[in-house]
């Protein structure tokens, strides 16, 4: 979505918006640290971010490649910057063409600063020389497909201080092709508001977006002030110096200038606000909770959908996935980008033929054996690794191999329930609670446009010991309304469901539109989950040395446990997906596993003579009175046991 038109439904609705800027960092381990953070930061809403270029090489390449996973794997609507400094025209085609390519709808087209090593700026041989040039180029060749921002300086920039001459440079960039302006950082809002009084009677009439930089540290309010030529006004600085040497007090104490800055800006008609993060997040979310311009708790904005939107390219439209990816976003994506249609519209009916492989999208733990046996520690048996799951629950842990961020307030309805499965043993990976209905603006469960009424099924995914699998079938299919998944590693399905169409957990109502149902289950995606889920698995093993505990314990798991999913498909009852359970836990918890015989915890593996081609003896759970019902499944369907090679 071009950034001019969120502009103008901020100015049409009265509702003020805001965006980050990001830079590109200088190493590695800094960029993964930039993402997390970028993707933490989604959940306070903004508009959109922007990226800045980085001059040369590597760095403007690491520009086009923080803009695709921006667009793609975060779902941010992300404006690239691009500036002429050190740039040949092909480099400027190829730049624009990554943007494309990414998804990018968005360039803010700069003339750039000088490197380093040069006092002047000097325009490169069949470069561009003025930032007007470059706004053109672009607009000729790419027409509308990019909405194309520019520099605003209220108070001069590095190399220009006349006033009148930089407001006659900013009219050519907008008559050349410009849509909108994003100004350089200011303190003084009468300077900025002046400024913008100015630019309207030079018939500038393009939204103007306030460019803010959050107060971190003294030192460094100072240093950016003066770099920038930004007056401060003396009761800021009298208001911060009693302060200075404590950087907390510093955030506190700034946090309420800019704010108020803001604050003004709002009230003068200008309903957004852009601000110049340094790649840090709490200076920034401090101002924004300040202006009850995000929730306090944490809660993530209302979501269009109830999972996170690509903005690849081809990948606006998309709005059904399986729910098996609900905690591995990028993966998903990772393995979907090549498709050329994604399931879409009523029924989710449309489907691509094939997830890519996993060897060719890198799809794994990422990082090192000792950053992940430093967060999960070294599991030994059954015991540990249910504890590791029930940490992760309470919210203990920031992550498990089989989902990338920490446990969300989704889950807050049936945390107790979760955390007594896996204190029994049954290691759940991927869990919702039923909801009926409610407001499309619900702070938890809500998405989708206002007006609207949400609706999902109970669903519940964990690995489930081979001694407990036929009761839990047995009692799933005496139970109305029940369907479920079951897969072992080398590929062996069990299921009741009545076809590989997809059955749809999640769905909504809203005025004027087709019912919405954007989560679903459905054969062909499970398995091509099973595969994920099992290496997530693997590599977690592949940690630990060879013939340790922790390696054979996880070895077992994956090697001999099902992955079972079920859903209630009436969405009216809430506890009796974890009915199933009653009674059921994974026996000798504390007993070591050997992974080298066909034992699970002590017990012979009933497992084993299925792979082989027989169906194993049936296996007595702990609570041999669970009944259901003696109502026949609603499909009229018995399981099957699918061997798949």
């Amino acid at each position: 979505m071009h950034i001019k038109d969120k502009l103008a439904e901020a100015r049409r609705t009265r509702r003020p918006i805001f965006s980050f800027e990001f830079f590109p960092p200088k190493t590695a381990q800094g960029v993964q640290n930039l993402y997390e953070r970028m993707d933490r930061m989604h959940d306070l809403g903004p508009a959109f971010i922007d990226i800045t270029w980085g001059a040369g090489g590597s760095r403007s390449q690491l520009t086009c490649e923080m803009v695709k996973v921006a667009q793609s794997v975060y779902g941010l609507e992300t404006c690239m910057h691009l500036t002429c400094t050190d740039m040949e025209i092909s480099k400027v085609d190829e730049a624009l063409k990554e943007a494309y390519k990414a998804g990018c709808t968005n360039i803010l087209a700069l003339r750039g600063d000088p490197p380093r090593e040069k006092e002047k700026w000097v325009p490169k041989e069949g470069g561009f020389r003025y930032a007007k040039d470059l706004v053109r180029y672009i607009r000729n060749r790419y027409g509308d497909h990019f909405d194309i921002g520019v520099a605003g300086y209220p108070e001069g920039c590095e190399d220009q201080q006349d006033a009148d001459l930089l407001m006659e440079h900013l009219k050519e960039k907008i008559d050349a092709g410009g849509t909108f302006i994003v100004t350089q950082m200011f303190y003084d809002v009468d300077i900025f508001l002046n400024w913008v009084d100015g630019a309207r009677k030079k018939g500038i009439d393009v939204p103007i977006v306030p460019g803010i930089m959050p107060i971190q540290t003294h030192g460094a309010f100072l240093r950016r002030a003066n770099w920038s030529n930004a007056h401060i006004p003396p009761s800021w600085l009298q208001a911060l110096e009693p302060v200075k040497n404590d950087d907390a007090a510093v955030r506190e104490v700034g946090k309420g200038l800019v704010a108020e800055m803001c604050r003004k800006i709002v009230d003068a008609g200008i309903m957004q606000l852009h601000f110049y993060t340094m790649n840090l997040a709490q200076a920034t979310r401090m101002v924004l909770e300040e202006l009850e311009l995000v929730p306090k708790d944490g809660t993530p904005t209302v979501r269009l959908l109830p999972w996170r939107q690509s903005l690849g390219l081809n990948r606006r439209e998309e709005d059904v996935r399986p729910i098996f990816w609900k905690n591995r976003n990028k993966s998903y994506v990772a393995r979907t980008q090549d498709w050329d249609e994604f399931p879409n519209g009523r029924w989710g009916d449309s489907r691509s033929p094939a997830f890519g492989e996993l060897d060719a999208y890198d799809i794994g733990l990422k990082g090192s054996n000792e950053q992940y046996i430093k967060l999960w520690g070294k599991p030994e048996c059954i015991r540990d690794v249910a504890n590791i799951f029930t940490r992760f629950l309470k919210g203990e842990l920031k992550s498990l191999p089989w989902s990338e961020s920490p446990i969300t307030s989704e889950a807050e309805a049936i945390r107790s329930q979760l955390i007594d499965l896996n204190q029994r043993g049954l290691l759940t990976i991927t869990s919702q609670p039923s909801v009926n209905g409610v407001k499309s603006t619900h702070p938890v469960h809500g998405w989708g446009p206002e007006g609207g009424y949400v609706y999902q099924k109970a669903y519940l995914e964990l690995l489930i010991s081979p001694d407990l699998i036929n009761d839990l079938i047995s009692r799933i299919e005496k139970t109305p309304n029940m369907t479920y998944y079951a897969v072992t590693k080398d590929g062996t399905l069990r299921t009741n469901a009545p076809s590989d169409g997809p059955n749809a957990v999640t769905w909504g109502v809203f005025p004027g539109k087709e019912i919405v149902q954007p989560t679903i289950v459905e054969t062909i995606s499970f398995l091509a989950w099973k595969d994920e889920a099992f290496k997530l698995g693997t590599d977690w093993a592949k940690c630990h040395s060879a013939m340790s505990p922790s390696r054979q314990v996880i070895d077992a798991i994956m090697g001999k446990w099902y992955l079972i999913n079920i859903v209630d498909n009436d969405f009216h009852q809430t506890d009796r997906i974890f009915n199933l359970f009653d009674g059921f836990a994974v026996k000798d918890m504390d007993t070591a596993v050997n992974a080298a015989d066909n034992n699970v915890n002590g017990h012979p593996d009933p497992l084993a003579p299925h792979i082989n081609g027989h169906m194993p003896a049936e296996v007595t759970s702990q609570n041999e009175s669970y009944e259901a019902g003696t109502v026949p499944h609603p499909n009229g369907h018995e399981h099957s046991s699918l061997p798949l090679n």
